[in-house]
């Protein structure tokens, strides 16, 4: 029941600017005085409805089609209410974690230009702000606004939901609604409800501990005291602070100090096991003509932390080790001749070091000087390691309650869903996971056909975050399985990754590939919007020869030969394999593997040699399969 209140409202989602689902019966709700008669009028329909007993109101308004902007008027026996530029279409609900939530912000090395003058008034965003609660689904959100695409709100908008948005604004001319729901770091759990997660099991100790909100405010008071002194000592200790003779001075005599190649992580160096301050100096020579402008510094990723310094000038700084290094340098900041760079690099646990296969470069737009090779290094000061911290928005069933469960009624095309990246530990228990995830929603939102789309996997290298191993190739299998649930469609990313990036800015041609999937499972569209999906194995003269399904205009390898390809003769041991084309079919074997029993394709978190593609274009899933299916 929602809560009581005197001052008529509607809910948060239904604030100017918002878009409606066009062709389906539209629930409105909100509050007001408790016995209010209301009257609600929409594009030439005026509906009646009361306020209950607990201060609430609902109704439902029968289907229209696209259009807009319109208002909508809701009017009590004292009050009105008026929502303007009111938009019908369709409207997608984002979900996920943070490769959904990545701004357009954060991938302006590759579309600067094509975002700077966007505007589109018919594509939106509503981003319901971050919220948790472990005692109840919510029935209201604390908040939020819808913003139209303009070269400045665009930044904020999801990369992957804005470049979708734009390719189904394109194709079918109609308002678009994007209500981003995604938090970086959450696992699937998170977004699922206490009710579910107790039928699955092995959730209910946590979930009764989170439910003590002493318990809870007491984790964060504690842990971000820690936090702070953590950084208190740190900041105390560093050699290189001294307000005498600090590292970061151009004057400073560095020849005694140390040498290390940049980039790179500090695994098998000195370094590898410290945890806290470490200095990093470099002398770059500009020529007169560089020395007058202004300039972009790249400095790739940096594990942890950094502050940045050019001629003792601090020019940035980021706390944690994702986002991208990318720092302006204003004009007069730099000089003729010797500059001094000096990077002090914090590094709380685990591995620190500069993230290889990125630029470091100073960056002029028309040239860049390089930053890479030999760098002098000097200790700060070392620390314990800083403790994991507890970041509650990812316990099981909290951000469900809080973000999800109060968008109950609200009509959407369909869900768009880019996670599993923080379910790479445990990738056996995803598929039954992530397919209760699905029927959650669907059940929450009160569409029980609602189109889930969904992201499979890029490819990534997480041994990086010192996780070796194919967790990420495993939980790729359990995305593609849970295709067996209905009304779902994925689309491959196999090829769109960056090996050293979390985060691939490449959301694009991501965006693309599912709005395929969009037009194809949610309209009915007669495109190709799946790579090849190998359907059945059989096996010949020693060879295992594989058939595909959307593959009608035959397979695809780009590249001298096809790659990617093992087979096992036990299930258990793969061998890799060499393979041709016959049409939709591919034959693959290998001596050693005279009768074989299963085949993989692309196995490896990172899989460099999978080459295999539709005449359309579109990548084949990474998959493993037994002669037997």
């Amino acid at each position: 029941m929602k809560h009581k209140a005197e001052k008529l409202s509607v809910a948060p989602i239904f604030r100017d600017g918002v878009v409606l689902q066009r062709d389906r019966v539209i629930k409105l709700w909100g509050s007001g005085q408790p016995g209010d008669g209301l009257r609600v009028v929409f594009q030439g329909s005026t509906l009646h409805t009361t306020v209950d007993s607990g201060g609430a109101w609902e109704i439902q308004l029968p289907p229209m089609p696209a259009g807009g902007p319109f208002e909508l008027r809701v009017r009590g026996s004292s009050e009105e209410l008026l929502v303007r530029d009111v938009c019908l279409g369709d409207v997608w609900l984002l979900g996920g974690q943070s490769n959904m939530e990545l701004p357009v912000g954060r991938t302006l090395d590759l579309y600067a230009e094509e975002v700077a003058h966007a505007k589109n008034p018919w594509i939106r965003q509503f981003r319901v702000p971050m919220t948790y609660n472990f005692h109840e689904p919510a029935t209201t959100i604390p908040g939020g606004s819808w913003e139209s695409v303009n070269p400045q709100s665009v930044l904020e908008f999801s990369a992957l939901g804005y470049f979708f948005a734009l390719a189904h604004y394109e194709k079918y001319r109609v308002p678009v609604g994007l209500v981003q729901t995604a938090v970086g770091g959450t696992p699937a759990e998170a977004w699922i409800s206490q009710e579910v997660l107790l039928k699955l099991g092995g959730y209910e100790e946590i979930l009764d501990q989170c439910k003590d909100d002493q318990f809870v405010i007491e984790t964060e008071t504690r842990e971000m005291e820690r936090l702070q002194q953590w950084y208190h000592k740190l900041q105390s200790i560093d050699l290189g602070l001294s307000p005498k003779h600090s590292w970061s001075d151009p004057d400073l005599d560095d020849s005694q100090w140390d040498s290390l190649q940049v980039p790179g992580l500090w695994r098998g160096s000195k370094l590898e096991t410290v945890h806290g301050s470490v200095w990093f100096r470099k002398t770059i020579d500009l020529p007169p003509e560089l020395a007058k402008k202004g300039a972009l510094l790249r400095l790739g990723a940096i594990v942890d932390g950094d502050e940045t310094y050019l001629n003792g000038i601090q020019v940035g700084a980021t706390e944690y080790k994702y986002p991208p290094r990318k720092y302006p340098v204003e004009p007069g900041v730099l000089r003729e001749g010797a500059n001094t760079l000096a990077i002090r690099v914090i590094s709380n646990r685990g591995v620190g070091g500069f993230v290889p296969d990125k630029d470091y470069c100073l960056d002029y737009g028309d040239c860049k000087v390089d930053l890479t090779g030999e760098w002098k290094w000097k200790i700060g000061a070392t620390m314990p390691t800083l403790p994991l911290l507890t970041f509650f928005q990812y316990k099981p069933s909290g951000v469900y309650n809080g973000m999800i469960a109060p968008l109950a009624g609200y009509a959407f095309r369909a869900v768009l869903w880019y996670q599993g990246e923080s379910n790479t530990g445990a990738p056996e228990a995803y598929e039954r996971l992530f397919t209760a995830l699905i029927k959650n929603w669907r059940d929450t939102l009160e569409q029980p056909d609602l189109p889930f789309l969904f992201v499979q996997l890029p490819n990534f290298d997480p041994s990086l975050e010192g996780t070796p191993g194919l967790n990420w190739a495993k939980l790729r299998e359990a995305q593609r399985r849970t295709l067996n649930l209905p009304h779902t469609g994925m689309a491959v990313s196999i090829d769109l990754g960056e090996a050293t990036d979390l985060h691939p800015q490449n959301k694009k041609d991501l965006a693309h590939r599912l709005a395929l999937v969009a037009q194809k499972l949610v309209f009915g569209e007669p495109v190709v919007a799946q790579g090849p999906i190998c359907e059945s194995i059989a096996v010949e003269d020693g060879a295992a020869v594989l058939t595909f399904r959307h593959a009608e205009r035959g397979l695809r390898v780009r590249g001298e030969s096809l790659g990617g390809f093992e087979v096992s003769g036990d299930g258990h041991t793969f061998q890799q394999a060499q393979g041709e084309l016959i049409g939709n079919s591919i034959r693959i074997w290998n001596p050693t593997v005279p009768r074989p029993l299963a085949v993989r394709y692309a196995w490896e978190d990172n899989p460099r040699q999978a080459n295999l593609y539709s005449a359309e274009g579109l990548p084949a899933p990474p998959f493993v399969l037994s002669v037997q299916e």
